[in-house]
């Protein structure tokens, strides 16, 4: 575990990753609301904003647009992914490597594992590679930490969370990626079992403004040093407005009531914000 808090992708101890890598995991589907930002461009802008310390993305969308944005947003590439038409066992096959993501600028880099899949071995295996040719360049490794797999009926539940944060750290990541494990107390004992090491949720599904902040509010209370978002905050016809919001929650420590009520004043100031319809 590296000391990160000086890494660019942490700002003030804490961090905000906008995620993009769901054209590969999840595929077009993603944008269907928002057909504008199936243009990468778009949310590379929208990663500019001060809240976020990092985009992540996979290596084909690093080459194509992180060089225009280069001087403006850090870069944490994905190293594996899979798409959602595989129907096996969970797996994510390595597709970037770290020589590679440093090539393209990268400030971090990213992985996922799936404990409990029956290609667990293998991807433990594929993350110590990943670990320690990262530690000779001295840059940090999220871990997309999802226990999944036949035999796990519900990859959610407390004490499966506090093992996928425990396995991260046994694992050598700088920072564990987890979902929500449903209540304050259960993600707090998810952030103990991670000692050190820092945690950030995962934005998962839209939800309405309120309830993505109050969950957010309750797991940086708990523990956790931030988040990784995607669909949160691109799907929403102004992602700056929730952006502003989770500025407060997650740095200045605001309820997610007050944070809201912020945000759309300074929604109202800023001329170029859309129309809610």
């Amino acid at each position: 575990m590296l000391p990160i808090d000086d890494s660019p992708i942490v700002r003030d101890g804490k961090a905000v990753i906008l995620a993009m890598d769901h054209g590969l995991e999840h595929g077009p589907v993603d944008f269907e609301s928002v057909p504008e930002r199936l243009d990468p461009a778009t949310v590379f802008e929208t990663a500019t904003h001060d809240a976020v310390t990092a985009m992540a993305v996979q290596k084909g969308i690093a080459e194509g647009y992180y060089p225009s944005y280069e001087d403006e947003v850090n870069l944490l590439v994905k190293l594996n992914g899979t798409s959602n038409l595989w129907m096996g066992e969970p797996d994510s096959p390595v597709n970037c490597s770290v020589d590679y993501a440093v090539e393209l600028g990268a400030d971090a880099v990213g992985f996922t594992i799936y404990s409990g899949s029956n290609h667990e071995v293998e991807m433990f295996e594929e993350f110590r590679e990943v670990q320690e040719r990262a530690r000779e360049y001295d840059i940090p490794v999220v871990l997309w930490s999802y226990p999944r797999g036949q035999g796990l009926k519900n990859d959610t539940k407390p004490g499966t969370i506090a093992y996928a944060t425990r396995i991260a750290l046994e694992l050598g990541a700088d920072i564990a990626k987890v979902k929500y494990p449903g209540s304050p107390e259960a993600m707090a004992h998810a952030c103990r079992a991670a000692g050190d090491m820092k945690v950030v949720m995962s934005g998962g599904s839209k939800q309405g403004d309120e309830a993505f902040l109050s969950t957010v509010e309750s797991a940086t209370r708990a523990g956790c040093c931030g988040l990784a978002v995607g669909r949160n905050v691109w799907q929403r016809d102004d992602p700056g407005h929730i952006l502003d919001a989770l500025e407060s929650v997650i740095y200045d420590e605001q309820p997610a009531a007050t944070a809201l009520e912020t945000a759309s004043t300074a929604a109202d100031d800023r001329p170029d914000a859309p129309v809610e319809g």
